[in-house]
């Protein structure tokens, strides 16, 4: 288990974070992205419940905290400390700001990077761009001297309805904070390349796969997408092939920072419909960063907005506490592959469609990755694996990873007589009666 006090050494320990291509490292060290929502964390936690927060997500594996510094009107905390003087964001009010200086600080003692949104997207509306300059100058001198922050223009927010402002606010922050990272959460079904494919101050893309099925492409609600030029459903996997694709003289990394919460209703907007539930939260995972994503960020419907109530409802059909929420398993899931990718030299693999007879489409697709000496390939429905004809050379350990719960178990030896075979397939270990469909197949070169 990872050490979470101020023994344990923190990922800027080995480097500022910087991107290199597709990824992001600490100095020369490989970082992966492993993100929670925690949007209204600055409004709704003491400083004792963010400790709390803040172990657990560390003990995990967590890398990366995702939070708006200032989310919604009343601009209030757990204190009821305001953050503005009459909600203007070039006038700051000290008290709210040296509480929240002290979150990040002890975040920072975890070893947790802080992915900050200055507000909520919707406020790029209301302020001026020159008050965005304002806000963005107080915030790089304000947070200058902490080493975990990371900042995240938008927040679920079309980038061309304020793309002066959003400009604006980014070239500050490169200008007065130069070595940060900074990305832009986008508006649901839409990715940041779609609004900045250009922007000298944006370092990775992202994009929200957002919360509905394949069948809900429109609701009739605020959150429809009438005027996006393309629709991928549920498969966030061709987000990341879709920045690739148009990065091709200029790789970014790309991430997908908001895919169906667990435990959230499907579509978000009817309690009546199913829940995302922990399976499909590894779906989204492995989908994505089997492509060659950065990382992921994982979502809990009442982990982000922090709900401490089972007496009423909070936002989008949400009857659990935050607290409860903390131990749910897809929480732990993507924990499971961020522990594996971190043990590969993760940097140097690529998503290797090629490698398999079907890839498959919508949920019997099958993701595969592949380095010089490991190759995985994740089924969401439990599907057999088969590999092309001559696909691999060599002797080859073959393992399965149970996603639910990180064992990984090891099945046999594949070898190049073996491997030349058309059509080579390896069945799966699911079966009805186990509480998960899903597998991953891991591949080790054996010397």
């Amino acid at each position: 288990m990872q050490k979470s006090d101020k023994s344990c050494m923190k990922p800027w320990d080995n480097g500022i974070l910087r991107t290199d291509g597709r990824y992001l490292r600490n100095g020369e060290t490989a970082f992966f992205w492993l993100g929670d929502t925690a949007w209204l964390l600055f409004q709704r936690l003491t400083e004792e419940e963010a400790a709390i927060y803040f172990r657990n997500r560390a003990d995990k594996g967590y890398s990366v905290i995702q939070a708006t510094l200032f989310h919604a009107v009343p601009d209030v905390n757990a204190y009821e400390e305001h953050a503005f003087e009459e909600l203007d964001i070039a006038r700051p009010l000290a008290a709210y700001w040296d509480r929240a200086e002290r979150i990040v600080s002890l975040a920072e003692k975890y070893g947790l990077y802080m992915g900050l949104l200055p507000h909520w997207g919707s406020y790029s509306k209301k302020y001026s761009a020159e008050q965005g300059r304002a806000y963005a100058r107080f915030l790089a001198e304000r947070f200058r001297n902490h080493p975990n922050v990371i900042w995240i223009l938008g927040g679920d927010t079309r980038g061309n309805e304020a793309a002066g402002y959003w400009n604006a606010m980014g070239e500050v922050l490169r200008e007065n904070d130069p070595q940060r990272v900074i990305c832009f959460h986008p508006f649901g079904r839409t990715t940041s390349i779609d609004y900045f494919p250009d922007a000298d101050w944006l370092d990775v893309h992202m994009f929200q796969s957002g919360h509905r099925r394949y069948d809900q492409t429109q609701l009739k609600a605020w959150d429809d997408n009438d005027g996006d030029s393309y629709s991928f459903g549920e498969d966030n996997w061709k987000y990341v092939d879709r920045v690739y694709r148009m990065t091709a003289e200029a790789l970014k990394p790309v991430l997908d920072a908001e895919p169906s919460y667990e435990n959230i209703p499907q579509g978000l907007h009817s309690g009546a419909e199913p829940y995302w539930r922990d399976h499909d939260v590894r779906r989204y995972a492995w989908w994505s960063v089997l492509e060659g994503a950065c990382g992921f960020t994982y979502g809990h419907n009442a982990i982000m907005q922090f709900w401490n109530t089972r007496e009423r409802a909070g936002g989008y059909n949400c009857w659990e506490t935050w607290q409860e929420a903390l131990h749910h398993p897809g929480s732990d899931s993507v924990s499971h592959m961020a522990r594996l990718m971190r043990g590969l030299d993760f940097t140097k693999g690529k998503a290797a469609r090629g490698l398999l007879v079907d890839n498959g489409e919508r949920y019997d697709r099958i993701a595969c990755f592949a380095g010089e000496d490991y190759v995985l390939a994740y089924t969401y429905t439990g599907r057999s694996v088969t590999l092309r004809e001559k696909a691999l050379a060599g002797n080859w350990s073959v393992n399965w990873m149970n996603p639910l719960t990180g064992v990984i178990s090891y099945a046999g030896e594949l070898d190049t007589d073996t491997l030349a075979r058309s059509g080579l397939t390896i069945p799966s270990p699911a079966k009805e009666y186990m509480p998960n469909p899903d597998w991953l197949l891991i591949l080790r070169r054996e010397t």
